[in-house]
């Protein structure tokens, strides 16, 4: 049986991590916590081991990108449907590889992504749906899966929270 704590300071944090490290440390953000950078970035200091993914608005690029250059091993839209939630709980709780490291070439090469690629991929990364990205590009949902899969293949990562998280550390996106 796992445990579930919630704590609401980083000391709290910080202290019962110690005394028992979780499999996943899930952070929430919001208003009152605009990235979660200084949580995710004390915690992975002193606990480097740690498995830390974020929960917040969907809208919050900044957000997405801080707390994934922090060290986080993703970013979870508030309003994630159930199943797809359970199964990116699941993927980051069951998956020991680390996401691709960075490539060595220039930031300007692209890891093999189309133009159109990138532009779904920064669709992600805004948290847009596949619909909403198919209708800011005029695309029809069926393409936006399509590229989708593409993009996961080329950054060799399974969900669009690996991607974003690679696309995020590789400099893809902003």
């Amino acid at each position: 049986m796992r445990r579930i704590d919630c704590v609401l300071g980083m000391d709290e944090l910080l202290s019962r991590y110690s005394r028992h490290p979780a499999d996943l440390v899930l952070v929430g953000i919001g208003r009152a916590v605009s990235t979660g950078a200084d949580v995710i970035r004390r915690l992975l200091a002193a606990h480097p081991a740690a498995n830390v993914m974020v929960v917040g608005a969907p809208e919050d690029a900044g957000g997405i990108a801080a707390t994934i250059t922090c060290g986080a091993a993703g970013y979870l839209r508030r309003d994630t449907a159930r199943p797809e939630l359970v199964a990116t709980l699941v993927h980051a709780l069951t998956t020991t590889a680390a996401l691709p490291s960075p490539p060595r070439a220039p930031r300007g090469l692209v890891s093999g992504l189309s133009e159109r690629e990138l532009q779904v991929l920064r669709g992600m990364s805004e948290g847009n749906s596949n619909p909403q990205i198919g209708r800011e590009l005029s695309l029809s949902e069926a393409t936006i899966k399509t590229h989708a899969h593409r993009i996961f293949r080329k950054l060799g990562v399974t969900d669009r929270a690996h991607a974003v998280a690679c696309a995020f550390r590789r400099g893809l996106v902003s």
